[in-house]
């Protein structure tokens, strides 16, 4: 019985620790959990192919184009992080209610690259698909 219970306990183990328990981000209703969701799977999942999975196909051939996510981050933010963490502007809220259908999405970046802390904001703008799924159609120029 004892070795049926490890056995049981041990296979309960690797199944719990190789399953993904994150939310799908093309799952996601709410376009600044989107845009959050897009540079998290960038900057801190390093994960290219999530991050082009919410993108319009034009968008998402030029990132998987990069293929690394410091490629991207290079090439196309003009950012390099090595952790970071992303605030969405709580003004995004008001433009989505007045335009259901786009949002346009300000992000605060809060993170380090080689041991210096560093800060940034970026804007992308979102539309919502005839099946209620938010992607990010464009990246916007710096505000600043």
């Amino acid at each position: 019985m004892i070795k049926i219970n490890a056995l049981l306990l041990l296979t309960l183990f690797f199944i719990s620790a190789c399953s993904d328990n994150k939310e799908e981000i093309t799952k996601i209703n709410n376009p600044e959990l989107v845009a959050i969701a897009f540079f998290d799977a960038l900057y801190n999942e390093k994960d290219v192919k999530k991050a082009a999975s919410v993108c319009e196909p034009k968008l998402a051939r030029l990132i998987l184009h990069y293929k690394s996510p410091q490629a991207v981050a290079r090439h196309l933010f003009n950012m390099s992080y090595d952790n970071v963490k992303i605030k969405p502007d709580d003004s995004g809220v008001k433009l989505r209610k007045q335009f259901k259908n786009k949002a346009t999405i300000t992000l605060y970046f809060d993170g380090y690259y080689q041991e210096n802390h560093l800060k940034d904001v970026k804007r992308i703008s979102l539309i919502q698909t005839s099946d209620n799924k938010w992607i990010i159609n464009k990246i916007l120029k710096d505000p600043f």
